[in-house]
């Protein structure tokens, strides 16, 4: 007998049948009387500033964030973000998304240093400046300082209209050196794999100041070598050599032989000898594309992050610098600085370095954006300071962005950002692996583009990021694989191939091979086919 089909259900034992479901009593009271329950057991909303990345995991509503929005709106204390994730989890795509949106804001994005690369269809399809760095592909000179000289003399011709003009073009000045001896040094640094000593900082300083003040163009690092070799009286100073040729000599060999393994012959050479082929633009998002870098070769990468970095905050500053003058409008940035514990394992004193040339003042319109993988890749140094020291980056971001994250990375992670036991769970569910399935099914991959936001002590903000077809197509990192592989001849008329016999090749038979080598030893066996 089939069942009676009701209202609320088929009725019958175990048929699913429901009764009326009462409506739910209200109740009144004071917070003093019904404290557990004040203020609210929904909770609000999340702030509607900034980038809006997608949809909050758990409640469904739209969850918005970037650090400068945030910033402004003082949500956070300064405008920064460091990002933690496992790789191959949607970290660049996520971030590719925040820059596509502050770029609808006004803000120009500049990744200052891109590894795989993730961002320079991006910035392309912005309309931005490319800058390829590597070996063959193009040079970063350390000690190119043109566009610092070009807008002292812009500043410098403003004076009678705009008085604190002299002001700002020394600062630039100023800021340009600095700047530059740093560079020099972590260079030398991450080419002997150890820090330099304050009596060669100092010494660097000095012959760039020579150079500024005697040379004619923009010089290269050969440039600065001859400066060091030939002893002029202020480096000569700085030694304590008492006129002393030989202790001159003596005290200047290990600077002298690094500089020169920068120069012609070192590692590193090949990248930082030459001139830079184009200086960073300011009025366009920028990318330094310095993914040829050979990932075998860890000290040129680090140095090239350096040397990138370094422009990168160069050129804002110079950028703030003419908009306080009025001589160009006022622009925000966001720098995306990525893969820092490559830099950070380049030698000891890189944290600090690191760290200096990264600290921007709150009252510069800057945001940035710190990547990483895992606390355990920032604190893999052999020097507890600058474990400390790169722990502090963390610390210190306004807001840190957590992708999915293996259990053995909480106890070291909840040390500079406070999870709670649910929070934990969460991201290390994200981490998991994919079950076996059909080929249809190998894109869905556990944790694929969900972050959880956390500022300082507040519960954390899990997202599951949204972009356009579009957005993902800039972001495919397999894009080598969609077209299946081919073997093809080789089209080389220079090349000679010999052919030992006419037989076709049987890809099929995996005993078949077209190799001399081993049919001999086929025939020797008595199993030649």
């Amino acid at each position: 007998m089939a069942a009676t089909l009701t209202s609320t259900g088929y009725a019958g034992a175990g048929n699913g049948s429901s009764g009326p479901v009462n409506a739910t009593q209200m109740w009144r009271g004071t917070s003093v009387q019904v404290c557990g329950m004040f203020p609210f057991t929904t909770a609000a909303g999340t702030p509607l500033f900034g980038a809006p990345l997608g949809r909050h995991l758990h409640t469904g509503g739209i969850v918005c964030f970037d650090p400068i929005a945030w910033f402004e709106a003082k949500l956070i204390s300064n405008p920064s973000v460091f990002v933690l994730g496992l790789n191959g989890r949607g970290k660049s795509t996520m971030i590719g998304h925040m820059m596509t949106c502050l770029a609808g804001f006004g803000v120009l994005p500049v990744v200052l240093g891109d590894l795989k690369p993730d961002y320079v269809d991006l910035i392309t399809a912005l309309g931005g400046q490319v800058n390829v760095i590597g070996p063959g592909r193009g040079a970063l000179n350390p000690l190119d300082n043109r566009e610092a000289v070009d807008a002292a003399k812009r500043l410098r011709a403003a004076i009678p209209f705009q008085p604190s003009a002299a002001k700002l073009a020394e600062q630039i000045e100023a800021d340009s050196l600095a700047r530059r001896a740093s560079l020099v040094s972590s260079l030398v640094a991450i080419g002997r794999r150890g820090d330099t000593t304050d009596q060669e900082d100092a010494m660097i300083e000095q012959a760039l100041r020579l150079l500024d003040e005697t040379f004619t163009g923009t010089p290269v690092l050969a440039d600065l070598l001859q400066v060091v070799a030939s002893g002029p009286p202020s480096l000569r100073e700085v030694v304590l050599d008492d006129g002393d040729d030989n202790i001159y000599r003596q005290r200047t060999l290990e600077l002298r032989g690094s500089l020169g393994a920068l120069v012609s012959g070192g590692k590193l050479s090949t990248l930082f000898a030459g001139q830079t082929a184009a200086p960073m633009r300011r009025d366009v998002p920028v990318v330094f594309d310095i993914s040829s870098i050979p990932d075998s070769r860890a000290e040129m990468t680090a140095a090239a992050l350096m040397c990138c970095w370094t422009i990168g905050f160069g050129i804002v500053n110079i950028a703030h610098a003419l908009a306080d003058a009025d001589l160009e409008p006022e622009r925000h940035y966001l720098l995306v600085l990525d893969e820092m514990w490559r830099a950070l394992r380049a030698g000891h004193g890189m944290a600090d370095r690191i760290d200096s040339v990264s600290r921007l003042n709150r009252t510069m319109g800057v945001g940035q954006v710190m990547i990483s993988h895992t606390m355990a890749d920032l604190l893999a140094l052999p020097v507890q300071a600058d474990i400390m020291k790169a722990r502090g980056l963390v610390e210190r971001a306004g807001a840190v962005l957590l992708g999915p994250l293996p259990r053995g990375e909480m106890s070291l992670l909840t040390d500079s950002v406070p999870l709670s036991d649910a929070e934990q769970e969460e991201l290390v569910s994200w981490a998991g692996q994919a079950a076996w399935g059909r080929r249809e099914q190998a894109n869905v991959v556990p944790g694929m583009g969900q972050f959880m936001l956390k500022v300082g002590g507040r519960p954390g903000i899990p997202i599951r990021v949204q972009v356009s077809e579009f957005e993902r197509s800039l972001h495919d990192t397999n894009a080598r694989w969609h077209e299946g592989s081919r073997i093809g001849k080789v089209n080389d008329a220079s090349a000679t191939t010999t052919v030992p016999d006419e037989r076709p090749v049987d890809w099929t038979d995996p005993y078949r091979s077209d190799d001399a080598s081993v049919r001999a030893l086929e025939r020797a066996d008595g199993n030649e086919r």
